[in-house]
């Protein structure tokens, strides 16, 4: 059996009436056998938002073995000591504990169907999950904050051009890319693509 993702929480970045931004990352829950993997479980209106998700797969938080971290922006990051026996996964390390340990980088695999590759641009850290499953493979990424692949200059942007080189990357594997703050996406046709539950 492959590797399935399933979108918890479809981000986004909006406007209030009050003029600030709320902000929410696509938070995706990733399974390959035994692995169980939260992905960008970062600020939220309300961290309930996870834990129902979760339950709505018959999960809870103590059943996650990693939280994968795309880049290390606080709205990506915030709560990942939510998972109290998840082991934390980012572009080249493995935090476990009290440890912080290296990992293989690009290519290094978390189970036979979920591997990272580097993706700097976003951020110089950034990485992407990448996901053999039964619909194809499926990249969750911030090279892209959202379902029509824009913003296409990221005005946050460590580096542009070096994000244009992961865009091209991630874009010669994806057959689904499941972007920051967005809706999972084909980018064959950038059609909007439903995974799994959304909160």
């Amino acid at each position: 059996m492959m590797a399935t993702v399933d979108v918890l929480v479809t981000g986004h970045v909006e406007s209030t009436q009050a003029g600030d931004s709320s902000v929410h990352p696509t938070v995706s829950l990733v399974r390959d056998g035994d692995l169980v993997v939260v992905v960008d479980p970062g600020i939220l209106s309300d961290p309930a938002l996870i834990t129902d998700a979760l339950a709505g797969h018959g999960l809870s938080a103590d059943d996650v073995t990693h939280v994968f971290v795309t880049h290390h922006h606080i709205d990506h990051t915030r709560n990942v000591g939510m998972f109290p026996h998840a082991k934390v996964v980012d572009v080249d390390s493995v935090y476990d504990g009290s440890l912080w340990l290296s990992h293989d980088g690009d290519g290094h695999h978390l189970g036979d169907d979920v591997s990272v590759i580097e993706t700097p641009g976003h951020a110089q850290e950034c990485a992407a999950l990448v996901v053999e499953t039964d619909e194809g493979t499926v990249v969750l990424t911030h090279a892209w904050w959202f379902a029509d692949m824009t913003p296409v200059m990221d005005p946050l942007a460590w580096d542009q051009t070096a994000l244009e080189r992961s865009r091209d990357k991630i874009l010669a594997v994806a057959d689904i890319v499941v972007p920051g703050h967005g809706a999972p996406f084909r980018p064959a046709d950038v059609t909007a693509v439903a995974l799994g539950g959304d909160a």
